[in-house]
């Protein structure tokens, strides 16, 4: 038996009221679904963005900095 049809059985056997709330439930579970998507694809556009941004720079000469050269006086 597939687990839709269990939980149909199992929610026919439920009052009206319990029914509406269990209906409320699983619409929060399906937005909350499509949002863990969603938030999944905005991580991997910004993975992608930033590779390409910084793409080429790996291979620029770096400068050779100091711990003299990190030191700010303020006045």
């Amino acid at each position: 038996m597939a687990i839709t049809e269990r939980i149909q059985q199992y929610v026919q056997r439920l009052p009206i009221a319990f029914q509406t709330e269990v209906l409320d439930f699983v619409e929060y579970l399906v937005t909350k679904a499509e949002h863990d998507t969603s938030r999944e694809e905005e991580q991997d556009w910004s993975a992608l963005s930033l590779a390409l941004a910084m793409r080429g720079m790996e291979d620029e000469d770096v400068p050779a900095y100091t711990i003299a050269d990190l030191k700010v006086v303020f006045a």
